[in-house]
């Protein structure tokens, strides 16, 4: 819990702004007596692997096994290791970063342990300073893995023996397969929840993953020989064998294509390519550049007409010829990475766009665009790989020089090289990418972002005085959680789009415009509306952000003041229960209830009013109804004392858990069923029922109970709810053959004097579809029972031509297929 006592803030009146409901913010640290960074000696935009690579540094050195003199060598490793365990985790990093150490007192400690000096350096962080090797976590998984290259990932833990022993090799594997495919490492160790989800169950698991098909787990031995044949299987890139029937069609075919050869010539003195070298380069070329061989024993005169006399290999761009001096680059080597190297240097830039052909070719196109800064790096030769990877994206790509066109790259803000993605809806609707440099990133962000609808914003389009409702991210993009956040923003904007636009600003650049609206951490999220001010506070995810929209439109949660308090709650009718959530803006543990608490109220489906307390703006209020620590639930009686209140006091403040609490003080909507009662009101009776067979040990039948209630409650006055205890009464669940436990039966009366034992069965635990399934099955019950009534006199207005026969036979039908009889058809024309 979070005492009250706290330093003073700004008052919240000041932030209130029209038309804007506010919804999160990560601030800097204002509670901590050290800062965390400062600590591990990074700066607040560290990745996590520059996090643990800085920790692993200090550990090294600070830790109390190298410095047994020291009596305080403990104390201070304990603040480092603190702050290492806070800043790797995405979610304890955002409490941090928004609250300081007073928003973590929710979370454990650690209890004062660390690992010994030998564990940080033999078994911590084995892969972070292989730059061949990339080290995945939680947040860029599935961009990796999604964007159409391929990836052989190693999941291991660091305490594993034979992780350790693999380690080597998979450093050298990683070595020869470089630009072939991507060689990744999971930490399961750090990344538990990641490792679970993709099911792996011992370590070290090494899989292949590729968008479009299934994981592949590798089984052979752990030699780099045999992790390279299969991990080569999955390279598909075609390597031609060029002779005198087919050269001269696959080279021109290639070429009109703008697709370059690369061509191993294989005669008896020199040397030509492996065969696995050529598999190697078509894999690390493919869609850019056709890899084939010619074998010149056998094509000697083809061999002499390409001027070829001893075995070599040769690069041949689109539109080249041995006539054209120069345009044909000869290799003089035979190591993979060289000539690919040169092949891509070779190869011609990404298609320039400049301030007269932009908006032209922007128009109706989607591209990603390169602005640069006239530098030519490794890197900017590997974005050539962009044309190949995004073409059935149907994404085109092309480059801005800023240096030359500086109006142009001015008009969008741009001050440092960007990649930005235009969505085929002209110059102004447009994404720029501010994940990781790297191709596998960009990929992913392309794809994603032309399917989204997020657009970034300047003041030109800022949506201030927009009538449709946007929602705006403002963000810096050194701020990790704000980089984590844009990826489920683009979700977010799919499935609500048509109802809702979403926009990000740039603090960093449009300071003046942030600073309009009081923008002073990061990410701040606001929705702009003809609406007064909501603050959100609950995690950064595309569904944490649909809960919130649900509950503007529809809010489950009232906002109370001390007035509507008084109102509401002290003087409630006597048939009426309030829960109320007694809470501080500032206080992490609040902020972390509040999305549970909107979920546990939308499930309560209105059986019992919810409402919160903003104790620092009624703070003297809070002070008055005794409230001492933060967050505070309290739950109001019906039938009771009108100040009578309980207090929870439960470890787990999950929407489930606050739900079984709850509904707890609620009077039973079902009733208990005994073998007689069994048989007299639900076999024998005339009423509609629902029954959850159950067991008392049974963890899933606790768990359903409360769903249960809630769908009694929801059917009350149609439906009559029942449960039978099937340790107590075996003998009955057997009869109405059951099997497992929980299990719903709905037994509907169907004017006959006898049901059968087992009902319906009804495949849900969920309340909510329960109910629809039962109202459903009702009104199917009503249409068929209008049939047993006896005969109807039905009334049909047709038009003149209409004859009566050809009438008569339709209405029939149609009384065939609703069960009831047809005596007698009025025709009225």
């Amino acid at each position: 819990l979070d005492l009250l006592p706290h330093p003073r803030m700004k008052s919240w009146s000041r932030m209130l702004l029209t038309s804007l409901i506010v919804f999160s913010c990560l601030v800097p640290s204002v509670y901590s007596d050290e800062d965390y960074y400062k600590l591990l000696k990074v700066s607040r935009e560290a990745t996590t692997r520059e996090i643990r690579q800085a920790f692993k540094k200090l550990a090294l050195t600070m830790h109390p096994d190298k410095n047994p003199h020291d009596e305080t060598a403990h104390d201070k490793f304990l603040k480092v290791t603190r702050a290492y365990e806070v800043l790797k985790d995405d979610d304890l990093r955002k409490k941090y970063d928004k609250y300081g150490e007073k928003g973590l007192q929710d979370e454990q400690q650690g209890g004062g342990r660390y690992e010994s000096w030998n564990y940080y350096r033999n078994e911590f962080g084995i892969y972070d300073d292989d730059l061949e090797i990339v080290t995945l976590d939680r947040g860029d998984f599935d961009a990796a893995v999604n964007s159409g290259e391929l990836w052989f990932v190693n999941f291991y833990f660091p305490r594993c023996h034979h992780c350790h022993e693999l380690a080597p090799t998979w450093r050298e594997f990683a070595k020869e397969m470089d630009g072939v495919f991507r060689i990744g490492a999971v930490n399961c160790g750090d990344n538990n929840r990641l490792c679970r989800s993709k099911g792996i169950s011992s370590y070290p698991s090494l899989y292949i993953f590729k968008a479009g098909m299934n994981p592949e787990k590798y089984f052979g031995d752990r030699s780099k020989e045999s992790l390279t044949k299969f991990g080569m299987q999955f390279v598909k890139s075609r390597v031609t064998e060029l002779w005198q029937g087919n050269v001269f069609t696959e080279i021109e075919s290639a070429f009109l294509s703008g697709i370059g050869w690369l061509i191993t010539f294989c005669a008896d003195s020199g040397d030509c390519l492996e065969s696995q070298t050529r598999q190697k380069l078509a894999g690390m070329l493919e869609g850019m550049v056709n890899v084939g061989w010619m074998d010149c024993s056998t094509q000697a005169e083809l061999c002499n007409s390409f001027e070829v006399t001893s075995s070599t290999t040769a690069f041949f761009p689109p539109g080249s010829s041995l006539k054209n001096q120069g345009s044909v680059l000869f290799l003089k080597t035979l190591d993979t990475r060289e000539i690919y190297g040169a092949v891509m240097q070779h190869l011609p830039e990404l298609e320039p766009l400049t301030k007269h052909s932009f908006k032209s070719k922007l128009a109706r196109h989607r591209w990603l665009v390169n602005f640069s800064f006239g530098q030519k790096t490794m890197a900017s030769h590997e974005y050539k790989k962009l044309k190949a990877l995004l073409k059935d994206a149907h994404i085109q790509v092309g480059q801005v020089d800023c240096l030359t066109d500086s109006e142009l790259c001015g008009s969008f803000y741009i001050q440092k090289p960007s990649i930005a993605v235009f969505k085929g809806l002209g110059i102004h609707d447009f994404e720029i990418h501010h994940g990781k440099d790297v191709l596998y990133n960009i990929v992913a962000f392309a794809k994603e972002s032309v399917s989204a609808h997020v657009t970034t914003l300047k003041p030109e389009n800022f949506p201030s005085d927009s009538k449709e409702p946007w929602l705006v991210d403002f963000f810096a993009p050194w701020c990790p959680p704000c980089r984590a956040l844009l990826p489920e923003l683009r979700k977010a904007s799919i499935q609500l789009f048509g109802q809702m636009k979403f926009g990000t600003l740039d603090c960093t650049i449009h300071e003046g415009l942030c600073n309009m609206y009081n923008v002073n951490a990061y990410p701040t999220t606001v929705i702009f509306n003809k609406s007064s001010i909501h603050e959100y506070e609950g995690h950064h995810s595309a569904d944490g952000i649909l809960e919130f929209i649900q509950d503007l439109v529809n809010p489950a949660v009232v906002t109370m003041d001390p007035d509507s308090f008084a109102e509401l709650v002290k003087r409630r009718r006597h048939n009426q229960t309030w829960m109320v959530d007694f809470y501080a803006p500032w206080c992490g543990p609040c902020q972390a209830l509040l999305p549970e608490w909107r979920r546990m109220a939308r499930s309560l489906n209105g059986m019992i009013k919810v409402g919160t307390v903003d104790c620092q703006k009624h703070h003297s209020f809070c002070q008055g109804e005794g409230v001492r620590a933060y967050p505070e639930i309290r739950l109001y009686p019906q039938n009771s004392n009108r100040r009578d209140a309980y207090h929870y006091s439960g470890w787990h403040r999950d929407a489930h858990s606050l739900r079984v609490w709850a509904m707890g003080t609620l009077p039973r909507a079902s009733v208990d069923l005994s073998p007689d009662d069994f048989r007299n009101h639900v076999i024998r009776g005339k009423d509609h029922w629902v029954v959850d067979f159950y067991a008392p040990w049974c963890g899933p039948c606790q768990h359903f109970a409360p769903e249960f209630e809630v769908l009694a409650r929801m059917l009350k006055g149609s439906i009559r709810a029942g449960k039978v205890d099937c340790q107590a009464h075996h003998q009955t669940c057997q009869s109405a053959g059951i099997t497992a436990y929980p299990s719903v039966r709905f037994y509907p009366y169907l004017g006959t004097d006898m049901r059968q034992q087992g009902g319906e069965h009804v495949n849900s635990r969920d309340a909510n579809s329960i109910v629809d399934i039962l109202r459903q099955r009702l009104q199917q019950l009503s249409s068929g029972l209008l049939g047993k009534a006896g005969n109807f006199k039905v009334s049909l207005r047709v038009p003149a031509p209409c004859r009566l026969y050809p009438c008569y036979y339709l209405l029939l039908a149609f009384s065939t297929q609703l069960h009831f009889k047809l005596s007698a058809v009025d025709l009225f024309f």
